[in-house]
Parts: structure tokens; sequence; C-alpha cells
């Protein structure tokens, strides 16, 4: 397949600036930047998605540009439903490189040329941002932009002035790419086409120039119906640190028949023919589960690697057909890599919220009350302290060890 085909196939087009998507086949710049929100050390699914479209336009021979937002990360990306904490300079340059890394290991390029914009929005001037960039947008664009619509329309909760210039500073970063690398194509989720349009727009006005914008739809939960995204209280992180492998890949092998043949197409790497038969073994052999194994194994190798994939599909082997009770501390250490980790020593309802087998000290008594709790294969019905190497288990499959 060729670029536009596969870009197609794979489900990665929505709003676009491009009349006939064969354009992007032969283009002649192959240059894209795509702009991360370094609002966190991590990525999430929801990034990864169109991550992984970035991914499809490096093989075909684009040279990525990743902008990780240290200016607009002071600001926020603005909500529908209000405004964004603030972060500190430290902390948004800790986030930068954990995502920097993150995207790297997604695309696979040695390409890949990583951009700040507080490098450019550091020393300019207040009265010459609003000279070149203010005098280029009237305020009627501004106030049809549907993100300012709904915080400012009735029940909104209203906008400040910083959230509201975000969309001239995103645009003066795709103008800054423009003149300095001639990238003049922005990728994007659909969420974020209304800013794309903001650096089109300059581009055109200041340099007489045309330059597009690509997007991919949002990622919509097939169980909760909402999108894949930390805004929306449900984020699956990249970072072992945050999801550990473990639940990462459980989090894939557990989708619904109706969502594994989009999924499969939009996060991993595999082709149009091994899809095809994946697919056919689902109808054939529906309790085989042979596509939600073919999606977490592909999914969790893009993000953790070949080796941890495999050694996750191993642990939950292991984890669903041996007998906890039996199993040694070293064979639990061992285990216990992939899992969410709790501190011996402590107590049961505290490891319990912070390895996110519950949400709280309350929703954990009541856990551990109904006996949907064991340990190292026991259950267990009160606050114990957990003074040993053990597997804490919630329910029939959320698992997490303590060390």
């Amino acid at each position: 397949m060729n670029l536009s085909e596969e870009l197609i196939w794979r489900g990665f087009c929505a709003e676009t600036t491009i009349k006939d998507a064969t354009e992007l086949d032969n283009r002649a710049n192959k240059k894209f930047y795509w702009g991360a929100d370094p609002s966190a050390d991590s990525l999430t699914i929801g990034n990864l998605a169109a991550a992984m479209m970035c991914a499809c336009f490096v093989r075909h021979g684009y040279q990525p540009y990743l902008l990780v937002g240290g200016a607009t990360g002071q600001i926020g990306d603005p909500k529908d439903n209000g405004e964004r904490d603030l972060k500190p300079l430290e902390e948004v340059e800790h986030n930068k490189a954990c995502i920097g890394a993150q995207m790297r290991k997604i695309v696979q390029s040695d390409e890949l040329v990583m951009v700040d914009n507080y490098d450019w929005f550091k020393d300019m001037n207040y009265l010459t941002f609003l000279r070149e960039v203010g005098k280029a947008f009237s305020m009627t664009q501004l106030l049809d932009r549907q993100f300012v619509q709904n915080r400012i329309g009735e029940g909104g909760s209203g906008i400040s002035y910083a959230e509201f210039s975000y969309t001239l500073i995103q645009g003066y970063d795709f103008l800054h790419l423009f003149r300095e690398y001639g990238v003049d194509l922005q990728l994007c989720g659909a969420d974020q086409f209304g800013n794309c349009s903001s650096g089109i727009h300059l581009i055109k006005r200041l340099e007489g120039a045309t330059a597009d914008a690509w997007s991919t739809p949002l990622i919509i939960d097939p169980v909760t119906g909402r999108k894949f995204g930390k805004s929306e209280g449900n984020a699956v992180w990249l970072s072992s640190g945050r999801t550990s492998i473990f639940d990462f890949y459980q989090f894939w092998i557990n989708q619904p028949d109706s969502a594994v043949e989009y999924l499969l197409k939009i996060y991993t790497l595999l082709e149009r023919p091994e899809v095809a038969e994946i697919l056919r073994q689902q109808v054939e052999h529906p309790e085989q589960r042979v596509a939600q194994k073919a999606l977490a194994k592909g999914v969790t190798e893009v993000v953790h690697g070949k080796a941890a994939a495999e050694a996750v599909i191993a642990l939950s082997e292991r984890l669903f057909t041996e007998d906890l009770s039996s199993l040694s501390g070293e064979e639990i250490a061992e285990l216990g890599e992939y899992l969410a980790k709790g501190q011996m020593g402590s107590q049961l309802f505290d490891i319990l919220v912070k390895t996110g087998l519950a949400s709280s000290k309350t929703e954990a008594r009541k856990l551990t009350t109904a006996g949907a709790i064991t340990v190292n294969g026991t259950k267990v019905a009160e606050d114990v302290s957990v003074d040993q190497i053990a597997i804490v288990k919630r329910g029939k499959n959320k698992f997490a060890v303590v060390m």
C-alpha cells in the first residue's frame, strides 16, 4: 500500500485541508510536525493513536518533527469544561524528556527532530507578538472556535485570556517551523484541527504560502463511550510507572469483539493480509479470542518492546492458571517486574489504592468485606499488614505485587 491507501485503511483520516489523499503519496516536501502537550510525563493511548499515524507517515518516507510545547505546556490546551492547572518549569522540562523518548520509540526514526516552542517564545516581546500574530486574527474568527463557545456559552465556566490565546501560540508554532525548517504539514488529532488552522492562516497571511493539516479521529472507548485520554479520567498510560505492562496488556485483551478490528488497524503494525487472517480466525473460533490476543501483543510490542510483550503473555498464563499460594517469594519477585507494585510492610488498603486495585480506602474496605481480595491465593477480609512478598488479586483478573 502507498501512504494514502494505508491512512484510509487504518482509519487515520478525519478533517483535513488536503482535497485528495493521494497528494500525500508524491508530495514534494515530506516534512511534518506533531505536537504533544507536556502536562504529564507520559503519553496515553489516546496520544498513541496520533503517534501511530505519525509512524505511518515515517514508514512512507516523511521526516518527523516533534514539538513538545514547553511554552504552551505552561498555559494548557483549553478544555471544554474549565481551566487547566499551570505546571512549574521544572516539571514541564521533565515531562518533555519523557515524551520525547516515548515518541522516538514509537515512530522508529533516527531523523526525528525534537523542538520546543519555549525556545522561540522565551525571548519574544509581547508587543511583537501582538503586532505580528494578534493583528492577523479577527475576534470573530476566535470567538467562533468551538472550545471558546463551550466555555463562554450558557452554563460555561468562562475562559482566561491565557487559554483564549492558546490557539494563537500554536498557530505561531506552525509559522516558526515553516520558516525555520520548511515544515508545511501538521498532523493532529481531530480535536486539534481548529488550532492547526490558525497556523495555516498565519502562513498564508504572513508568508503568502500554502500549508496543510491532516487529522485522525479521536478514539472512543467502546465500553464507556468516552475518548481515550487523561482528561477523561480513564487514562491508560504508555509509561509502565503509571500503567503497569500487565495492566496495559490486559486492557487490550479485554476489548470487545465489536471494536477489535479497528483497534488492530490503528494500534498495531500488522498489515492488511495479517489482519484479514486474524479476523477470519476470530469469526471461526470466537471463543479463542484470536483478535484480542493479536491486538494486545501487537500494541504492547510497539510501546514496551517485543521482549516485554512475550514476558507479559507468559506472566498472564501463570497468573490465570497457577495456584498463587504455591509460588515462592523468588517466583513472585520475578513475576512482579510487570505488575503494579506495593510496598512490603504496608497496610492492605493502602496497597490496594496505590496499585490501582481500589480507587479509595472506602472501596478497598467494600472489596475485602465482599471477599474479592486475596493475598497469595488466600481471601482477606480486613485491613492487614502485608509483611511478605505477595501477589494481591482483585476479582478474577486484576493483580499487583507486594515487594
